[in-house]
């Protein structure tokens, strides 16, 4: 390579580097977020404050988690923003269970459409399962997993607080999910379901963890939205009635992709964030979540390649008009674009032909990569302050948390970042593993409602 050349290559790196500062923070800031995180758990969870609370920590009136010995059978609807899938699962006792499900992809426009029709869609999809397996003739209690932020009431009541991702389904915020259902049941006629129990697909996930691990104490989704959960001592638990409860410990949502809606994160986002959440659908609202899920990833990729076109740092400064096409370029993308080997650019080329670039240069493809590297390991360290906040308040020597989703499970290197993070931010007599949530957050609620079934034969 010319003089000339490797000093262009230079000034093009220097270029997105410095448009890519605001990305990369420092432990210090990581330790801020951890503090900050802790501070909005105690007032999610204080009934003076509640109220007002982004992190709502709402009550699951899951109060014990399984010890592997559950026995029933169960069916469980598993609802996010593409499919619900319907499982059958048959707890044997010592950890051993026999399960098979089905998915069925929801048409998108019932997302946007009245909410009956969503969950008449819901209960016909149960419907052709219990067909195709020829489980007419047997009655069943039904968890209910729902991936969205959810106030719980009981374990069979949980009202919607809010659609997340571009959904807009009408008539179902400020409704009661599990009534809703039943009413779909109802309306169908032929479905033998006795009894329903809910939660969202975070409680799940740990329920499905602590299953078989009894060391775990906290739930991680990351995917294409974001949350966690975790076992808190009910004595913390100011929103219990009289502050009487039968037992010492409940799962608490956190409900944590809005950590940040008041604005006490705007210290650390960027302009670009801020921008991704002007053209949203849902503004000032999952403002973490915004910054780290798969589902925005991407398109603040895209923004931040933008920005580097623009000062001519990438593509000779000339835009293309797909690069202009919101979300074009995924997080799928960019893990693709990060699995590349060194100097191995042949993915990365293919994804710059879909956003309209026929011949990228070596350059380019390597500062791309870098801008996909710095936006991943901040989603990865984001999650990590927060975790880091969880464990230190449990205060177990050694806890395992359960973690599910396809950022976690698939984007390339982002499992060991968000540990080595993790390591750096919690305290140092505390241990952990994160172990990957074996099957999915449907088994999680099968075995709720398993266990619930069990309960209501002992009374």
């Amino acid at each position: 390579m010319a003089e000339a050349d490797l000093n262009e290559v230079e000034r093009h790196q220097k270029i997105v580097k410095d448009i890519c500062k605001q990305f990369v923070l420092s432990d210090g800031v990581y330790k801020r977020i951890k503090e900050m995180f802790l501070g909005e758990i105690k007032k999610g969870l204080c009934k003076y404050t509640h109220e007002s609370a982004c992190v709502k920590c709402f009550m699951t009136f899951v109060e014990k988690l399984p010890s592997g010995c559950e026995r029933g059978k169960s069916l469980a609807l598993d609802v996010d923003e593409k499919r619900c899938r319907v499982l059958y699962i048959n707890l044997q006792g010592d950890r051993d269970f026999r399960m098979y499900s089905q998915n069925y992809p929801i048409p998108p426009q019932l997302l946007v459409g009245p909410g009956r029709d969503l969950f008449d869609f819901f209960v016909e999809c149960i419907a052709d399962f219990v067909s195709n397996h020829n489980l007419e003739n047997h009655e069943f209690s039904l968890g209910f997993n729902f991936g969205f932020p959810l106030n719980q009431k009981s374990i069979k009541k949980a009202v919607l607080t809010t659609w997340t991702r571009d959904i807009s389904s009408a008539g179902v915020v400020g409704r009661d999910v599990v009534a809703l259902l039943q009413d779909a049941i109802n309306r169908r006629g032929d479905l033998r379901i006795s009894n329903i129990v809910i939660a969202n697909d975070t409680t799940s996930t740990l329920v499905s963890c602590a299953w078989k691990y009894r060391e775990a104490k906290i739930g991680l989704v990351a995917s294409t939205g974001f949350n966690m959960c975790y076992l808190e001592k009910t004595k913390y638990l100011q929103l219990i009635r009289n502050n009487v409860n039968s037992s010492p410990t409940m799962i608490i949502n956190c409900e944590s992709g809005a950590f940040g809606n008041d604005g006490i994160l705007n210290f650390m986002r960027t302009p670009i964030d801020v921008t991704l959440d002007k053209n949203s659908a849902h503004v000032g609202e999952q403002i973490f979540e915004k910054m780290i899920s798969g589902m925005y990833l991407g398109e603040i990729a895209r923004l931040t390649m933008l920005e580097c076109i623009k000062a001519k740092g990438m593509m000779r400064g000339r835009f293309s008009e797909e690069v202009r096409t919101p979300l074009i370029f995924d997080t799928e993308d960019m893990s693709q674009i990060e699995g590349d080997g060194p100097d191995n650019y042949a993915v990365t080329r293919k994804i710059f032909q879909k956003m309209g670039y026929k011949e990228p240069t070596n350059d380019d493809c390597e500062n791309l990569r870098y801008i996909c590297t710095v936006i991943s390991t901040r989603s990865a360290n984001l999650i990590a302050s927060c975790l880091a906040c969880l464990i230190d308040r449990i205060g177990d020597p050694y806890l395992i948390i359960g973690v599910k989703g396809c950022v976690y499970e698939t984007y390339s290197n982002y499992s060991t970042r968000l540990e080595r993070k993790l390591k750096r931010l919690v305290r140092p007599e505390y241990k952990f593993d994160l172990v990957q949530a074996e099957g999915d957050s449907g088994q999680g609620v099968a075995l709720l409602a398993a266990s619930a079934k069990k309960r209501k034969r002992d009374k």
